[in-house]
């Protein structure tokens, strides 16, 4: 029986995670004529490439893409041997990286990290946010917040805290626009809307269900971006709490459609499907859940 080229595996899934032979070469600690040799020795025993390669740009061809997560699974079962192997004698090490949403992250969750840093020396963080929706595996992302309505998929997510949704305006937009007193009213008024979300859904205290699609001067992929045209005046729209809590608390934006609710959303931690994660992804993820849950991490 021939064995797998387990080194070729490890630095194809290298290759895949950073992008370039040069950058997984200093991460591995090789050299680039190494990393590209290992790479064209895996090519020739499955008689396929991998890579499309050109001077600018490196991409995975079709067989490249199907075969990168078993490579990164690989990759993640050796590293989780090594470290069962290690934990009773030290401390969980190394780095994790974690994606968060923009505003959320930079209120929330970058506080929660400074103190997960100071109480874990041994391990570092590679903090992403983006309010775009990415490919976990493809990113090589260790753990995810995420907060939505999550369909299904095969990565596996944690709900850890509901987030209410809030319709809310200026005073000045209301007294120039009226109070509107039903969600169908929204249709005529001027919304700033969030990017991706081109339908606004309520439901009603006795279950009734309504659906617009709103108009408006401003679409924007960042809710933070959205306060200075709402405190402007210039706009009515649906945001989450801890975007416009700070201005519902100062009085510069009003709630309207209180007993009307948006639908359910939640604070969801999310990681790649495969069940095997080092101790410091475990260590951080027990931390996120007691953060923001309360309750003890699975």
């Amino acid at each position: 029986m021939r064995l797998p080229d387990f080194e070729a595996w490890a630095i194809f899934a290298a290759v895949v995670e950073h992008r370039s032979f040069s950058a997984a070469a200093r991460a591995l600690g090789l050299s680039k004529a190494t990393v590209s040799k290992a790479v064209t020795r895996l090519e020739a025993h499955l008689g396929a490439s991998l890579f499309h390669r050109t001077s600018r740009k490196l991409t995975l061809t079709e067989t490249g893409s199907a075969l990168a997560p078993r490579a990164r699974r690989i990759m993640d079962e050796a590293i989780c041997a090594e470290e069962e192997a290690s934990d009773a004698a030290s401390a969980p090490k190394g780095l994790v990286r974690l994606a968060a949403p923009m505003t959320f992250g930079l209120q929330r969750v970058a506080p929660a990290i400074a103190q997960f840093l100071a109480d874990s020396p041994g391990i570092t963080i590679d903090l992403c946010l983006d309010d775009r929706k990415i490919d976990l595996v493809e990113q090589g992302v260790d753990v995810a917040l995420r907060i939505a309505q999550l369909p299904d998929s095969s990565l596996r997510a944690r709900r850890l805290m509901p987030i209410r949704a809030h319709v809310v305006a200026s005073a000045a937009y209301f007294d120039a626009h009226g109070r509107p007193a039903h969600p169908a009213e929204l249709a005529e008024h001027r919304c700033i809307l969030y990017a991706n979300n081109e339908t606004w859904r309520f439901t009603g205290p006795g279950g009734e269900q309504v659906s617009i699609k709103p108009e408006g001067p401003l679409r924007s992929s960042s809710g933070e971006a959205m306060l200075p045209a709402l405190r402007a005046g210039l706009g009515i729209t649906v945001l989450p709490d801890f975007i416009v809590g700070p201005d519902l608390a100062e009085g510069t934006l009003e709630e309207v459609l209180n007993d009307w609710q948006a639908p359910p959303i939640a604070l969801h931690l999310v990681t790649p499907p495969n069940p095997l994660r080092p101790a410091r992804v475990e260590a951080l993820i027990r931390f996120l859940v007691a953060h923001f849950s309360g309750k003890s991490g699975q």
